[in-house]
């Protein structure tokens, strides 16, 4: 889950997985204009950026309370266990779909841990001990392999076989990150704390790559600049709770099912030419 931050005392913004991805994939079909190709090929990248998280899905409606602050666990801050179990059950159930989806999905599993494929500094798997790393890197080893099997598949199908360029490959897993992030800007962090950011490597073309910087302007309206979306502004939401820590005991589950769903909204409009 997504436990979005507060300032101090207030309640804090929940949401599952499937909330996120959802998001994200509506930035994915408002993705693209003159300046940034669309993806491509449709079905299957929309499919893969609408469920690159499935593998939460069953950990996440069971709203197990991390003791710390009385909230869901909060993405790493969930068991190892769990995390190592989530990243590699969404490239399965993405597998199910299409071979290409299971492809994008075990890469941004894989680039979680090691820095999104070079695009990031942050590399995940140093944050965990040495205990703990030999599970991580069985988990990573698995969807390399996993990998060099749906490649295999995919080149021996003519409609599919085009996909694999490694540059295009490259550009549908730049889009997919871009729209991860971007979301988790939004679900992360409160209205009051989101800062001027930057995300790079947001592909205008399987050759070329921009940096898309946003910038708040007040009442929920963010700049980009390039803007990478089409026409001229992009409203949005994303949906999730509003809860407060809860006291230890009882049924969890049954209090946080019970708070109504709420939404938080957005738009997205082009801001000043940036860099790109």
């Amino acid at each position: 889950m997504i436990v979005q931050s507060a300032p101090p005392g207030e309640p804090r913004f929940v949401m599952t997985m499937a909330q996120h991805t959802a998001f994200a994939g509506r930035l994915a079909r408002a993705f693209g204009n003159d300046a940034f190709e669309a993806v491509a090929p449709r079905e299957q990248v929309l499919r893969v950026v609408d469920h690159h998280d499935d593998g939460w899905a069953s950990l996440d409606a069971e709203f197990r309370i991390d003791p710390d602050s009385g909230l869901p666990y909060h993405l790493v801050h969930t068991p190892i266990e769990e995390i190592v179990r989530t990243s590699a059950a969404s490239p399965t159930l993405n597998e199910a779909h299409h071979p290409y989806c299971g492809l994008l999905s075990s890469m941004h599993s894989w680039g979680l841990y090691n820095g999104r494929y070079g695009l990031s500094d942050h590399v995940l798997i140093d944050r965990f001990d040495a205990a703990t790393r030999p599970r991580l890197e069985a988990m990573l080893d698995g969807e390399l392999a996993r990998q060099r099997r749906l490649k295999e598949s995919l080149a021996g199908d003519p409609e599919t076989a085009p996909w694999l360029d490694e540059a295009h490959v490259m550009q549908n897993y730049k889009q997919l990150q871009f729209f991860d992030t971007l979301s988790l800007y939004f679900h992360c962090t409160h209205a009051g704390g989101r800062l001027a950011d930057a995300f790079p490597h947001v592909p205008k073309s399987a050759a070329a790559d921009a940096t898309v910087a946003i910038e708040p302007r007040g009442g929920q309206t963010y700049a980009l600049a390039p803007f990478p979306f089409a026409g001229a502004a992009v409203e949005l939401a994303f949906a999730g709770r509003w809860l407060a820590p809860l006291p230890p005991g009882g049924d969890p589950r049954a209090r946080i099912v019970g708070t109504p769903v709420s939404r938080q909204a957005v738009t997205l409009v082009a801001g000043e030419a940036g860099a790109g």
